[in-house]
């Protein structure tokens, strides 16, 4: 049952999953939501905002775990760990806020707590909307040793910029001719200790070597790594803003309507590009596989394999995968390198590429892909999650949720120098392998790469 707007419940202190839903459909907006960490009413600093853009609390306690469709309903996620809540944390505000209209378009809205361990419904509200472009949807707060979840419904009409500021959080927001208005409530009582906060603008290669052709008795396959390119030292973490630099709340979502991004036109001209994938298993299919009935494989069984075909400017190819150790290098051809290999699917971590955006000069084009090395039979099985984050300038996502056919590899962007600008194109195509013919050399085939391969393991 729906809880009543301002009304309270004793919640368990643990892991417990918030999940904003609605009704997807035309005219509908994107709703994004968020958590704000409080002490006496206002973040100790930018850090405690978790959001797209800093999708995980430097506790551990809260992260964002994106969106998800299907079925014509949307779910975005944040899972909130009450258990590992700083002592100094009063309060944890959930938030929303929506992207081109009002909250008013957004039918069947809803908040659901979920206790991540047992998976039962631990709270439920629904707020009413009309013309706010962000909410404050409810909270937890401590309680005499004990968390409690309020349903609050506190309407902004200032969108996110003006419900995050309200709060402490200092934005970086581009420079307008006309100052922009101050943060406007809509339906929100007072609260005491946070007052409104004004909004500052800010100052204006090396050769891949021949190989053999892959057995077809070997599903895998991996060029080995040139002896004569060195492996560099893991790269960097690219965060969403420099320490102590405002918060930025620009994103770019790709989809098959508005499909490609220019990095120069979003400011991601220099340092190092992260390009990260996330995932989760689909408790209830659609498509191929419900079709199988097949038993879904433990989240931790899965081990999904980022990896990416380069091209560079001197007419060099390769590839920079788990499989075969072909890590990459940052600073040294391919400047592509990746960080390790997830056989969890951990939200707080996921697989990871880097591209050093310094040499962009050195590519002619890159092919960010994904192949399932065991746990699942098709990406029809899961949610993925990809996001291209520059070290500056507005991160890119775009979600993988379309899949109907048994594919066990897809090709999620094609990244082409276009005159020294880099244009990312959001593919998500699901590729079919045939039998015998490993997911490397399927994808290799669709995009016209003509490299050779051979066995490979890791």
């Amino acid at each position: 049952m729906s809880m009543p707007k301002g009304s309270n419940l004793q919640v368990p202190t643990a892991a417990l999953r918030v999940e904003l839903g609605w009704r997807s459909g035309p005219g509908v907006p994107d709703v994004d939501a968020s958590a704000l960490l409080l002490v006496s009413g206002k973040v100790r600093t930018d850090g405690d905002f978790v959001f797209y853009n800093q999708p995980t609390h430097s506790s551990g306690a809260v992260r964002h775990e994106g969106k998800r469709e299907a079925g014509g309903q949307v779910t975005e996620t944040l899972v909130v760990d009450l258990a590992r809540v700083e002592p100094a944390i009063e309060t944890v505000v959930l938030a929303a806020s929506v992207d081109g209209g009002t909250f008013g378009q957004v039918p069947g809205l809803s908040v659901r707590v979920l206790d991540e361990g047992r998976g039962t419904e631990a709270a439920r509200f629904d707020p009413a909307a009309g013309v706010e472009t962000a909410f404050v949807l409810g909270e937890f707060y401590r309680r005499q040793g004990a968390w409690k979840f309020r349903a609050v419904g506190q309407g902004y009409g200032s969108g996110l910029e003006g419900l995050a500021t309200d709060y402490g959080i200092t934005v970086d927001e581009p420079q307008h001719a006309v100052p922009p208005a101050p943060a406007t409530r809509v339906d929100r009582p007072s609260v005491p200790g946070v007052p409104p906060v004004t909004v500052t603008p800010p100052s204006v290669a090396v050769p891949a070597p021949p190989v053999t052709a892959l057995p077809p008795t070997s599903p895998y396959g991996a060029p080995p790594p040139s002896p004569t390119a060195p492996y560099g030292p893991p790269a960097p973490a690219v965060p969403p803003s420099a320490p102590g630099a405002p918060v930025r709340l620009t994103k770019v979502t790709l989809t098959k309507q508005a499909p490609s991004v220019s990095l120069t036109k979003q400011g991601g001209t220099s340092g190092f590009m992260r390009v990260n994938l996330n995932w989760q298993v689909r408790k209830q299919f659609s498509g191929w596989g419900s079709k199988r009935g097949r038993a879904v494989a433990r989240h931790s069984d899965l081990d999904l394999d980022l990896c990416a075909l380069f091209e560079l400017s001197d007419g060099s190819k390769g590839v920079v995968q788990a499989l075969g150790n072909a890590f990459g290098s940052l600073h040294h051809p391919p400047f592509i390198h990746l960080d390790g290999d997830d056989r969890t699917g951990a939200v707080e971590s996921g697989e990871n590429l880097t591209i050093n955006l310094d040499r962009t000069q050195s590519f002619r084009r890159i092919l960010i892909f994904v192949t399932i090395y065991e746990g699942a039979r098709s990406f029809a099985d899961l949610h993925a999650t990809v996001t291209l984050q520059p070290q500056h300038g507005a991160p890119v996502e775009f979600f993988l949720d379309e899949c109907t056919v048994p594919s066990t590899v897809c090709a999620l962007a094609l990244i082409t120098n276009s005159g020294g600008d880099l244009i990312v194109q959001r593919e998500a195509r699901y590729l079919v392998t045939e039998r015998g013919v490993s997911p490397q050399r399927t994808i290799d085939r669709a995009y016209g790469w003509g490299m050779n391969w051979t066995p490979g393991r890791k």
